[in-house]
């Protein structure tokens, strides 16, 4: 791995650990000497973030929507800052420059793109690793709800294997670094055949 890409949420929420977690995510990364590829904003765990790995001349790479660019606030002091046109650009953007995802707490942007990050992963259009740092208990609820999804038929378990969680930003790396895809297929675009 070179770079992974870190979904959090664009505030520091409610519990003191979302922001201890963040920048210990921050440090792990340095220390790995892993690019951090996000949302491109200054504020909230997302700022938070950006700004532990650059204070210690780390490389980060933002994507941001023009659209977003006030609204989140879009951080003056990254190594790169893209903005794109849509949603869907930037998303399309972060995941190309990463080989791995990590969802530290957040709300429903934070969920729907590592969401779909794994999504693309069970279908084989990616296989890079995806995981979650669940601290204070964030997670554990949607970690109940993945396992019951398992247990009524509608989850494979192959898929819910795939998804690498954790409390230990060192650790959660460490699992990333020697993950191996269980897909076999891979997804073939129409518009390339």
């Amino acid at each position: 791995m070179d770079a992974v890409c870190v979904y959090c949420g664009s505030s520091d929420g409610a519990d003191p650990a979302f922001a201890v977690i963040t920048e210990r995510l921050g440090d792990a990364l340095v220390a790995a000497g892993l690019t951090l590829v996000y949302g491109g904003a200054r504020n909230g765990l997302m700022g938070r973030l950006a700004d532990r790995v650059l204070a210690q001349n780390g490389d980060v790479i933002g994507v941001i929507p023009h659209a977003l660019v006030a609204w989140e606030q879009a951080h003056p002091g990254l190594t790169e800052l893209h903005q794109v046109d849509t949603m869907h650009a930037r998303k399309q953007g972060m995941m190309a420059r990463a080989d791995g995802f990590i969802a530290l707490p957040g709300g429903i942007g934070t969920l729907e793109e590592i969401f779909e990050m794994i999504s693309w992963a069970q279908l084989g259009v990616h296989a890079k690793p995806c995981g979650f740092i669940s601290v204070g208990g964030y997670y554990d609820a949607l970690i109940e709800f993945l396992d019951h999804s398992v247990a009524q038929g509608l989850m494979r378990r192959q898929t819910r294997e795939m998804i690498l969680i954790e409390s230990d930003p060192e650790v959660l790396l460490a699992r990333m670094a020697r993950y191996r895809s269980p897909v076999t297929h891979r997804w073939i675009d129409s518009a390339q055949t």
